[in-house]
């Protein structure tokens, strides 16, 4: 296992990887919460636990009194990198584990006005190549996370509607590590930026059985002050990472509904949708030619179906599974540092009420992509084969 001082920094919140990498674009769903086990099923109108503070600040006004919930998650990311020149190394893995955590609270004004707050990660990337591998020389490792504090307001409207809406304040981090070409050692860049975005929310009960929701984010881009510029092996071009993309996390809409069937059984589903599109043009400098490339980009698409099942009183199963579409137009045209393709998630999961006021949740989502190839540089193209990443994670809710 390997774990960078970068890969340590993300245990503040969930990451990957986005390292999502995959999960639409390199966006994560994930923070460790119910919504694991899930696939995310109804995130936008379950409001069960304080995670709502984010996943829709309307739905704090459907939980009573005070409560807090804490949220810690274990990613492994199996992403091994093949090459397809026969005399050059790859890489296995390239993300490997990641720990993360998220935190929220939400505090009761009255029974219509809330106020909350989430820390947590959900968008970034971290990679880390194995030290001998070819491209060695144009990145070795590269991390790039966004943390976010979002404080969040809650109001209920009447019986049937309530709106929210949160400030996220982000804090953005880059790294980037590679071998020098000429005169042997290691460089290594890094720089933070500061960035707010704001998200949007409400809920809708149509009927006491059924309530709606929908969310919306707007853009976070960060702007570093780094060389994104690194050699190629064997020529010694100089070749430009994308890397600007993998820490800007696209304008996005959530739209999610619950249905109680009965006493015991409720499904869940959602709709959601990302604005990828929006990076298609990004700067390249390949050898000696400069100049804009797009990068093929599309928008992408989430859709997610689940269920919880209330097997006792105090024991809630969750099941749920999601597909995402990759934000590449064409999978074997994706970048080397943004390993995304289609995907599907399979989540599983169980809630306990310990007593009035505590309750402890696990659950496990494995999540199987398409392969990936990468194209360019030429001498390092090859592929991602069988990609596949594995959550596990706890989740403690207390009610004051």
């Amino acid at each position: 296992m390997r774990l960078s001082t970068p890969k340590l920094l993300m245990s503040l919140a969930v990451l990957a990887l986005a390292g999502q990498s995959f999960a639409g674009g390199i966006y994560l769903y994930e923070t460790g919460t119910e919504d694991v086990g899930l696939a995310n099923a109804g995130t936008a109108a379950r409001a069960q636990d304080a995670s709502t503070v984010v996943s829709n600040p309307a739905g704090m006004t459907q939980l009573s009194g005070n409560q807090m919930l804490l949220a810690g998650q274990m990613l492994y990311g199996d992403l091994p990198y093949t090459l397809e020149h026969p005399n050059l190394k790859g890489s296995d893995p390239v993300v490997g584990w990641l720990p993360g955590g998220s935190a929220y609270y939400s505090h009761s004004l009255s029974n219509d006005l809330k106020l909350g707050v989430g820390f947590y990660g959900n968008f970034g990337l971290s990679l880390d190549f194995d030290s001998d591998w070819a491209g060695r020389t144009l990145v070795k490792q590269a991390t790039m996370m966004g943390l976010t504090l979002q404080p969040a307001v809650g109001y209920r409207v009447n019986d049937q509607l309530s709106l929210g809406a949160g400030l996220g304040i982000n804090y953005g981090i880059f790294e980037l590590t590679r071998d020098n070409f000429v005169g042997g050692g290691e460089s290594s860049q890094k720089d933070h930026d500061w960035a707010t975005n704001l998200r949007l929310g409400a809920t809708f009960a149509p009927a006491s059985a059924t309530r709606l929701g929908v969310t919306y984010a707007s853009k976070v881009d960060y702007k570093f002050a780094v060389d994104k510029t690194g050699s190629v092996p064997i020529t010694g071009n100089s070749w430009s990472l994308p890397v600007g993309l993998g820490v800007s996390a696209p304008q996005q809409l959530m739209f999610s509904g619950v249905q109680r069937i009965d006493s015991k059984l409720s499904l869940l589903g959602n709709i959601g949708w990302q604005d990828w599109s929006q990076f298609s043009d990004m700067d390249i400098n390949a050898g000696n030619v400069s100049g804009s490339s797009p990068m093929q980009l599309q928008d992408t698409w989430h859709f997610a179906v689940g269920a919880q099942y209330q097997l006792q009183p105090a024991t809630r199963l969750n099941a749920g599974i999601a597909f995402d579409n990759s934000m590449y137009k064409d999978n074997n045209q994706i970048s080397l540092t943004m390993p995304t393709a289609d995907s599907w998630r399979f989540g599983v999961g169980i809630q306990q009420q310990l007593d009035s006021k505590a309750s402890l949740g696990a659950s496990f989502e494995y999540l199987d992509s398409k392969n990936g190839c990468a194209q360019s540089p030429a001498i390092l193209a090859g592929c991602y084969n069988n990609p596949k990443m594995y959550f596990m994670a706890l989740n403690y809710g207390y009610r004051f």
